[in-house]
Formats: structure tokens, C-alpha cells, sequence
């Protein structure tokens, strides 16, 4: 006797999240996260610890407010157990440590001699790291790397050059942020461009017509700036980075060990994965520092018997993104509830009988994708959320593929740069601690994302494209749904 066999029948698709109260349940957790960062932020935003509390208490709230409470406690660990979590964890702690590394291996003072060399001096050196930044974002594609890799390295020297340090790092975030909006290997350009089935190099060119522009804007209002606020830098900054830190030794020994994040570049360029990069840029950092005599085995690692501990650079690294990291592991597990909830489909669903005209599409395009990232402060979460009703409202417009990726991109690469409770700001002000050592004062979240020129800049192109229609022609020929295109 023969007997049939089936095959597997598909698993269930897991159950939607119900709250009390339905859509103002799911997004009271949010209210109570966004006002107490709010508060944080405005009373002075101490680093990502503070916001701490805040996430355990917006999740104990969607714990109290689901229907299903251990539904809600799996989705949050699912949530925060996602792949993409833990590489941005492990990036932060491994980037921590080539900061550290190259921190003690006087890279910040081979930085200052290069400056006062080629005579880099206040609002020069500020717009030098602009450009820095936008070079390394625009070839990487990453503004956290970016952020995480020049960060701890420009902005401590900018101090013994007179660069005023909120502005500075203002410029520096700006940079980050460039790439980010631009860049083919950018995780925004990529979940934007196929989230409207089209091909990757024809939307990144027909950006350039807005990120150019917000550009050249960008480095003249931050050089600009700088020059204003030039006589606010106080000169404990000045006079602490030579006296207190040491930096007016201001040496090129350490100068080869540019190479480090050169090299680290080069890996993420070629499209090694993120995690062999930054591992490859640890060991020849070390190496590099012990072969030059730049630095000690015991400055690697060492006992502290007295502490019962250990010490060194690679501990000092790794301890600065604690902060940011159990942040993130926190606020993922929040966005995660929201994403298994029925609110955000509803809310896009009953959007969908709006639209008509090709700018109004466009409003709904950008406030929905707006509304989206203020909610999960995740850009690729929210142009994935919004990426099918982008395609669907802008398509019945007559808004192009190229149009509404684009629109999608630059608004989520305004708010998250901007605000203090996103992870750029934030690492922008926990890569500001490590000036301190150098005379150069924390930089808080809210001050480094009201600096950022650049993120200002897009803000203007969007408002812009959408009520001249600049841009709206663009990429008429090419169908919905023709993702090949010149990725073939």
C-alpha cells in the first residue's frame, strides 16, 4: 500500500498584537518613551543611560496595556534578539575599541600636528571634517560607522585648533548623515529603492540633484558657524588640550596609524562584512601600535590586582558602548511590540482613500514615513513599513519610482540626525566623551543634532521639491515593479 505524503503545511502566521484601548494602546508606550527623552533631552540629556529607565517603563506600560501579555513579552525578546541588533551592538563596542587603541597610541596628537601643519585652524578644520566624514559615510555607506570611526578621532583634536565643539561635532555628525542619504551601500538607498522595485544606481542618480545642493549648503552653513562662534570656544578648551591632555606635544609619531581606518574603509568598500572589518582594524591597530612603540602590552591589557580586575585600552573601548547598547537592545524590543500590533497597517489603510493628486500623494508619502521613523526612530524599520502604501498611493499618482524613493530616503535621514532620542545623535555625544581626556568638553544629543547642517539642508530640499515640484519628472520612463534595471 502506497501512502500519500504531504508536504509540510506552512506555520500559522503569528498572531497581531491587541491593546487596550487599540490604536491609542498601542502607541501610549511611545508617548511615554517620546516625553520622557523630551524632558531628558531639554533638562540637559545626560548620556544613553538616562534613557534607561524611560524603555523599562514605556515596556512595562505595553505589558500592562496588551490583551495578551505573554504574547507581548515574546514578541519583545524576538524583537530584541533580531540579527541586526546584535551587529549594531557588536559594531559599537568593536568600533569603541580601535577608538580607544588609537587614542592611546597618540593618533589625536598626530591629528593636531597634521592641522596646525596644513593650517587647519577653527572654521577650516571644522569644514575639513565635514568633508572627512562625507568622503568615509559616501564609501561606506554608514553613518554609524562613520560617526563611530571619525568621531573619537577628529573631535578631540579640534579643541588645540580652535574649533568650537558642539559646532564641530555638528559637522561631523552632517558628514555622517551625507552618506547615509547618498550612498548605494547604504542601508537607507537600499530598502528605499526596493521597496518601489526599482534599480539602485538610477535612484542614486537622480538624488543628486538634492543632496548636492544640501551639501555645498551644509558645508558653508557649518564653516559659517564655526567662524561665528569662533570667539564662544571657551579657553579652558583651548588651554586644557595642551596643558592638561598633553596634545600641545602635538607629534606625527603616531600618524601611521592612519592607515588603521583606512584600511577598515577599504574592507567595508569592498563589501566585507562589517564585523570581519572591524575585527581586521582591532588586530593591526594593536600590532601596529606595539610594532611602532606606540604603545605597551600592559597598555592592551594589564592586572589590577588592587581592583581585583583587569585593565587597558580594549576594556576602555568596549565599556564606552555599553551605553548605546543596552539602549538599543531596550528600544528594539519596544518597536518590535509596535510592529506586531495591527496600529500602523490600520493607520496606512485608512490613509490609502486619501489621495489624489501627485503632490498630495507626495505629503502622504513623506508624513506617513515621518510618523513611522518618530515612532520606531529606525529609518530602514520605517521605509519598510511604509515602503508598500509609497507604492501603492504614489503609483495611482503618477509618481515615479525614483520620485518616491527618493522622498522616503531624505525624510528619514532628517529626524533621525536631528533628534535626541535617535541613535545618531546619541553617538555622536557618546563619541564627544572621548575629548574629554583632551580638554574637550561632552557634546549632548541635542546639542550635536541642532548643529547638524546637513540634516537642516534636507529638510529645506524635501519642503522644497514637494511645493515646486522640482524633481517631480524625474524617472517617467522607467515602469513600477522594473527592479532590474542597471543593477543587472
Amino acid at each position: 500500500m502506497i501512502t500519500a505524503v504531504h508536504p509540510p503545511s506552512a506555520p500559522p502566521a503569528p498572531r497581531p498584537l491587541e491593546f487596550h484601548g487599540r490604536l491609542a494602546g498601542a502607541l501610549a508606550p511611545f508617548v511615554l518613551f517620546l516625553a520622557g527623552v523630551g524632558w531628558l533631552a531639554l533638562s540637559g540629556a545626560p548620556d544613553e543611560r538616562g534613557f534607561w529607565p524611560i524603555l523599562l517603563a514605556a515596556l512595562t506600560l505595553g505589558l500592562a496595556l496588551a490583551r495578551d501579555r505573554t504574547r507581548y513579552s515574546e514578541v519583545v525578546i524576538e524583537a530584541m534578539g533580531q540579527p541586526i541588533v546584535m551587529l549594531m551592538i557588536m559594531a559599537w563596542l568593536l568600533a569603541g575599541v580601535i577608538g580607544a587603541v588609537l587614542n592611546a597610541s597618540g593618533f589625536v596628537q598626530a591629528l593636531v600636528w597634521l592641522a596646525r601643519e596644513a593650517q587647519l585652524t577653527g572654521a577650516l578644520y571644522v569644514g575639513a571634517a565635514f568633508l572627512a566624514c562625507v568622503v568615509i559615510s559616501t564609501s561606506t555607506g554608514t553613518s554609524f560607522g562613520t560617526i563611530m570611526l571619525a568621531g573619537p578621532l577628529l573631535y578631540p583634536a579640534g579643541g588645540s585648533v580652535g574649533a568650537h565643539p558642539a559646532v564641530l561635532m555638528g559637522a561631523i555628525l552632517a558628514g555622517a548623515t551625507f552618506g547615509d542619504s547618498i550612498s548605494p551601500v547604504s542601508d537607507t538607498t537600499i530598502a528605499s529603492a526596493g521597496s518601489q522595485a526599482t534599480d539602485i544606481p538610477g535612484t542614486v542618480r537622480s538624488r543628486l540633484k538634492y543632496v548636492i545642493p544640501a551639501g555645498l549648503l551644509a558645508l558653508l552653513a557649518s564653516v559659517a558657524l564655526a567662524a561665528a562662534r569662533a570667539g564662544d570656544v571657551p579657553l579652558g578648551v583651548v588651554e586644557g588640550v595642551g596643558v592638561a591632555a598633553g596634545t600641545g606635544d602635538a607629534s606625527p609619531r603616531g600618524l601611521p596609524m592612519l592607515v588603521v581606518p583606512l584600511v577598515v574603509i577599504a574592507l567595508l568598500v569592498a563589501r566585507r562584512h562589517l564585523l570581519a572589518g572591524l575585527l581586521a582594524g582591532i588586530a593591526l591597530a594593536v600590532a601596529l601600535g606595539m610594532a611602532l612603540g606606540l604603545l605597551a602590552p600592559s597598555d592592551v591589557l594589564s592586572i589590577d590586582r588592587a581592583a581585583f580586575g583587569a585593565k587597558g585600552v580594549i576594556i576602555d573601548g568596549m565599556s564606552r558602548g555599553i551605553g548605546a547598547s543596552v539602549f538599543t537592545i531596550l528600544l528594539m524590543g519596544l518597536v518590535g511590540a509596535l510592529q506586531a500590533s495591527r496600529a500602523v497597517s490600520g493607520a496606512l489603510r485608512w490613509a490609502r482613500t486619501n489621495t489624489m493628486s501627485p503632490r498630495r500623494a507626495e505629503l502622504w508619502i513623506v508624513g506617513a514615513v515621518s510618523a513611522a521613523v518618530l515612532l520606531t526612530t529606525h529609518s530602514v524599520v520605517a521605509v519598510l513599513t511604509v515602503g508598500a502604501f509609497a507604492r501603492e498611493v504614489g503609483g495611482r499618482a503618477g509618481v515615479s519610482p525614483y520620485r518616491r524613493a527618493n522622498l522616503l530616503d531624505m525624510t528619514v535621514c532628517t529626524y533621525p540626525f536631528l533628534l535626541p532620542y535617535f541613535l545618531p545623535t546619541i553617538l555622536a555625544s557618546s563619541a564627544s566623551q572621548s575629548g574629554v581626556p583632551f580638554g574637550m568638553p561632552r557634546v549632548t544629543p541635542l546639542q550635536a543634532g541642532v548643529m547638524n547642517t546637513y540634516a537642516w539642508a534636507l529638510v529645506v530640499a524635501v519642503a522644497v521639491a514637494i511645493a515646486t515640484g522640482y524633481g517631480r519628472g524625474e524617472g517617467k520612463g522607467v515602469p513600477d515593479g522594473d527592479a532590474r534595471g542597471e543593477a543587472e
